[in-house]
Formats: structure tokens, sequence, C-alpha cells
């Protein structure tokens, strides 16, 4: 009888067990239900730009799932949407904290998140935070050293304080030189590099921008863009700084622009720009240069300025016939 009646409780235990266990698979069944209702709206609301209502979504979404890494994430990203970089108002700095706040909440939950790493940086950016900017951004080559783009990505951040700071400029330079390391047969690599030299406020370092697009033409013979570049560099550093160099340097300069648009043309002939900036260097280096000779390099100018407008009327003409033949077959 004592045994029958131990059997009984231990049925009713585990018939007890059992109602709860399934009790507890509805509860997490409905949570997750629930979670994904409201995740659903925000990421709707995000994408029409309604940042507050998204905001409320994502809370919601977070209540029945608290472990929900991109609600944490989107959340944090919809206050940085509010924020307005430079104002100091108490609303403002609250954005700023809750958008810090919702996005370290998923780097708990997964420390390794790239994109999560990166937005946090990002918003000390916006903040003007330089300096916790800076070890989100190095922390991202810590966690891939080999992927190249995350060099240039940690450049690009250093430029928008570098006018502020030579040092600063240096690690510019340096986020460059450590991606032509990783990869030196790789012409992108130095197509970066050139590129900032080439893009320096308030001047650029012309001759260093040309040093590496030379490099370039090494790796990457075959390409057309290089050359543009290397004459589009030499025109500007003539017309730019005419009044710090003597007639010579510029006549110089000109003749090597010319030579390389000239190549860049050879090369692709349906490249309109090589035209238009052949028509700005007869024009704009030349004619001045040689005021006894202007009329002729004028006339041209006129020549390669007619070049360039054909190409661009045969360009937009195409556009519209393949616009049209894509509607007919539709």
């Amino acid at each position: 009888m004592i045994h029958k009646r131990t059997q009984t409780c231990l049925v009713l235990i585990l018939g007890a067990a059992l109602l709860v266990s399934l009790t507890a698979c509805q509860k997490l069944s409905y949570s997750n239900l629930r979670s994904n209702y409201h995740f659903g709206k925000a990421n709707k609301y995000f994408e029409e730009n309604l940042f507050r209502k998204a905001i409320t979504e994502y809370e919601e979404a977070l209540k029945y799932n608290p472990r929900r890494i991109e609600a944490y994430r989107y959340l944090g990203e919809s206050y940085k949407q509010l924020y307005k970089p430079g104002t100091d108002s108490p609303d403002n700095q609250e954005r700023a904290a809750k958008s810090l706040e919702a996005l370290r909440k998923a780097l708990e939950i997964d420390a390794s998140d790239k994109n999560i790493i990166y937005s946090i940086g990002d918003m000390y950016d916006k903040m003007r935070d330089f300096k916790n900017a800076e070890k989100m951004y190095l922390r991202i080559l810590d966690l891939e050293p080999q992927n190249m783009n995350n060099y240039y990505i940690v450049a690009e951040f250093y430029k928008k304080y570098a006018g502020e700071n030579p040092v600063i400029a240096q690690k510019v330079e340096s986020m460059y030189l450590r991606r032509i390391e990783a990869d030196p047969e790789n012409p992108q690599g130095y197509a970066y590099m050139s590129n900032y030299y080439d893009n320096l406020t308030p001047i650029p370092d012309f001759d260093k921008a040309v040093e590496y697009h030379l490099r370039r033409i090494q790796l990457d013979p075959k390409n057309a863009e290089i050359f543009y570049a290397i004459g589009v560099n030499r025109f500007f550093k003539a017309y730019r700084l005419q009044n710090q160099l003597s007639p010579k340097e510029r006549d110089a300069l000109g003749k090597e622009s010319e030579k390389y648009l000239q190549k860049t043309i050879e090369m692709d002939p349906s490249y309109p720009w090589s035209y238009a900036f052949m028509n700005m260097l007869y024009r704009n280096v030349f004619a001045p240069l040689y005021p006894d000779r202007s009329s002729r390099y004028v006339a041209e100018a006129d020549r390669w300025a007619e070049r360039f407008q054909d190409i661009q009327k045969r360009d937009a003409d195409r556009k519209r016939l393949e616009k049209e033949l894509k509607k007919s077959t539709t």
C-alpha cells in the first residue's frame, strides 16, 4: 500500500514537472513570437526612417527576448540616427548615451561582431570623442588583421582629424602603408595611398601621389584609369600652383599631363573625361604660358571640347536607346 502510494506520488510529481515544462515551453514560444512581431515592426519603421517608432518596437522586442543581439544593435542605431552632432542639449546627450548603452549590450552578447564594434566607434566619432572612437576602430584591426579593407576604414576615420593634428596625419599614412605591406602585390593598396595624397587639403601632395600611381602602373600596366589619374594630377599641379612654379616647371608638368592623357585616350578612346582635361590643359596651362601662341592653343582646346561633347552625346543616345529597348521587351 505504501509502495502504491509512493508510486502515485511520483506519477503526480512527474506529471506536475511535465506540466511546468510544457508551460515553460509555451511561454518561450510565446515570447519568441512576440519578440519576432515587434522586431519585424521595428525594422519596417527603421527602413522608413521613423526612428522614434522603431525605438519603441525594438524595446518591446527586447522585453520578450533580452538576448536578441540585432534588436540591441538597431536600437542603438536608431538613437544614433536621432543624434545631432555638435548639439549639446540634454536630450541630444541622452540619445548618445542610450545609443552607446544599446550597442554595448549587443557587444556583450558577441564581443567579436565587427559591425557592432564599428557602430560604437562611429557613435564616438559623431560625438568627436577621438580617443574612444580610435580604440574601437583599432579593435577591428586586431580582430581581422588580414582583412585589407579594415586598414582603409581606420585610415578614413583618421583623415577626419588629420587637419587638426599632424600626428594623426601620420597615422593615416601608417594605415595605408600597413595595407600595402600586408599585400604588396595588390595595386589597390597603392591606389588608396595615391588617392589620399591627391586629395589632401588645402593643397594635395601631387608628387607623392604620382609616386604611388607609378607603382600601380608597374603592377597593373593595362589599366587606363591610372594613366588618366597621373594626367589629371600633373594638370592640377601646373594649374593650382601656377603662382609658385616657374614657366619652365609649368611647361614640363603640362607636357607630362598631355603624355598621360594621350596614353589614356589610346587605351580607352570612349572615356570622355580624358578629352575634357585635354581641353582644360590647352586652355588653362599652355595658352597662358605662351601668349604669342594663345589663339592656337585655344583652338586646340576647342577641338578637344568638341570631342568631349560628341562622346557625351553618344553615351546619352546609347543610354536612351537601351532604355527604350528595355521598355519594348517588358
